[in-house]
């Protein structure tokens, strides 16, 4: 089992981290536009710069138990992407050309923020709260994707607006997906997530590392 360790994030790893975001959010802005931050994955990077400065565990624990176990499908679904498919559509924009390739080789913190996540819940101990927390806000996230935020697809004059933001709509970015009524989809989806993802996500984390506060 990981145990509580009592030291601070080391200095180096919160500048280096600020100063990614520095670079990320200036980019993200001009290239997707505000709502693209309502992406869990990109919400997470906002929770992971709150939790290097403040050490408070639950700032750590809540965008881990979302984002550990969807980003490695995002990592098979980029690998695959070499290969000239994509089979579960979550990293096939790395692959389009009218996203500049610079905003693009940004994206790779999918590749190793959940690293960094799960080194901080290591290194500040895994709040229990953080499922329910998460799921919370993760629900509230979800309905104002679907009724606020356009669905697929992008349009013509704005090929790079967020559309179908957490895939409220179904799994492509093209069209919405029509094998079930629109609020069935969703309301399986958010069940889905939190069952499935959340929750097992949240037992993992609270077997392998101490609860906040405890000592070896």
């Amino acid at each position: 089992m990981i145990g509580y360790d009592a030291r601070v994030i080391p200095l180096w790893v919160k500048v280096t981290y600020s100063a990614f975001m520095a670079v990320l959010v200036p980019f993200y802005l001009t290239t997707y536009g505000p709502t693209n931050f309502l992406y869990f994955c990109d919400m997470a990077l906002f929770f992971t710069l709150a939790a290097v400065w403040t050490e408070r565990p639950i700032l750590a624990g809540m965008p881990a138990v979302g984002i550990l176990l969807p980003q490695v499908f995002w990592v098979v679904d980029f690998v695959a992407g070499f290969f000239g498919v994509s089979p579960i559509g979550l990293a096939g924009y790395m692959f389009r050309d009218t996203i500049p390739l610079s905003a693009r080789s940004l994206s790779l913190f999918h590749g190793w923020l959940p690293f960094l996540l799960f080194w901080l819940v290591s290194r500040l101990g895994y709040d229990r709260r953080s499922f329910a927390a998460w799921t919370g806000l993760g629900w509230a996230v979800l309905l104002v994707c679907y009724l606020v935020l356009p669905g697929p697809p992008p349009p013509a004059n704005n090929r790079n607006l967020p559309v179908n933001v957490n895939y409220v709509f179904g799994l492509s970015d093209t069209e919405a997906q029509h094998w079930m009524p629109p609020t069935l989809y969703l309301g399986a989806m958010m069940g889905t997530l939190a069952l499935a993802v959340w929750w097992p996500t949240h037992r993992f984390l609270a077997r392998v590392a101490r609860g906040a506060g405890e000592r070896s």
